[in-house]
């Protein structure tokens, strides 16, 4: 760690404290001989007075270094301890610095509702999820859960931002499609573009392109879903310092993904779970078995991803494929598909 004007000072203080010990000893074995050959000491060197002599020349010497050594030893000390705080001071920093850039995406989950309140109001579902992720694989029995368990009011009428025509208003004759999909938001209807970019979510408040393919893929009831089950968990995660853009995962080819939406598991799929980020998956797995919510919440998540991957898959290509891997959502699920053991 270089500490600039402040290791210079340290260095000239040692280099000052050695030259001062050293004159110090050459001084006092200047005094002793004088002492000693001028008559002023024990008289020519002989017996008990010239051991006396030699002790009190080198005795001296020997304490004024020992000390010099104790105090260099405690200057070492103390210079670490200033690297020390320098580095962690640094480091810090750093993770300060880290979560700032990284807080985005869950500021931006946390604001999509009041961005968006004024395109749609969509009902949150109240049913309860169960607590293992389970996926029905022929789209003839796909029954979307019940948007809710007790007569509701008519939602509001979604407002056009879009060339399509605007959805009917509430009130209105229509009939209503298969599967209980009101009319207007047929599930696939949403462009495959709109959806990966609706599915990664906005980068910022200015990026209209984006906001403007989230309000198109909210127009379809199984994405809209979709989007705020991604939503909810991206929150959560960023709870614990987990930002999906944080995660680098292996990504695995496009083909893995539809053998996936045609049902298989195991082996063949296993290149899905290329999250590698031990410490977000031993987060992850620690949150999923002490918090109930979360754990329904992902699960929840995990079923909505399947579904939406079940119905668009055959309309991707590799390129689409490999876009659609790297959105947010699609890490989200990968983390929580490899928490959970879905490739296993």
């Amino acid at each position: 760690m270089n500490l600039g004007v402040f290791a210079d000072k340290i260095g000239r203080g040692r280099n000052l404290t050695e030259l001062a010990a050293l004159g110090l000893a050459a001084l006092w074995v200047l005094i002793c001989v004088i002492f000693i050959f001028t008559g002023s000491g024990p008289s020519n060197g002989e017996g008990v007075g010239f051991i006396v002599g030699l002790a009190i020349v080198i005795v001296p010497i020997a304490v004024g270094w020992l000390a010099f050594s104790a105090a260099r030893s405690a200057r070492i000390v103390a210079d670490e301890s200033a690297h020390l705080q320098v580095a962690l001071k640094a480091m810090r920093q750093t993770v300060l610095d880290a979560q700032h850039s990284g807080s985005l995406i869950g500021a931006r989950a946390d604001d999509l509702p009041r961005k968006l309140e004024d395109i749609a109001a969509k009902p949150r579902q109240n049913a309860e999820a169960p607590a293992v992720f389970a996926s029905s694989r022929h789209p003839e029995e796909q029954l979307p859960p019940p948007a809710f368990h007790h007569a509701a009011p008519p939602a509001r009428p979604m407002r056009d931002v879009s060339p399509r025509a605007a959805v009917a208003a509430p009130g209105e004759d229509q009939p209503s499609l298969a599967l209980g999909t009101p009319a207007g938001v047929a599930s696939g209807s949403v462009a495959v573009k709109d959806l990966i970019r609706a599915i990664n979510f906005p980068e910022n408040a200015e990026d209209e392109a984006g906001f403007d393919a989230l309000r198109r893929a909210l127009a379809d009831r199984t994405v809209a879903t979709l989007i705020q089950a991604s939503q909810d968990v991206l929150t959560l995660l960023s709870q614990d310092g987990i930002y999906m853009d944080d995660l680098q995962p292996d990504q695995a080819r496009p083909e893995v993904w539809r053998r996936f939406a045609d049902g298989q598991r195991g082996r063949p799929v296993a290149a899905l779970g290329g999250i590698r980020d031990r410490s977000s998956l031993a987060l992850t797995a620690n949150r999923m078995r002490s918090d109930a919510v979360f754990r329904d919440t992902s699960m929840h998540f995990l079923r909505q991803f399947d579904q939406v991957l079940t119905a668009f898959a055959p309309k991707l290509d590799d390129a689409q494929m490999a876009r659609f891997s790297a959105t947010r959502t699609a890490r989200a699920f990968m983390l929580l598909g490899r928490v959970t053991g879905t490739f296993d």
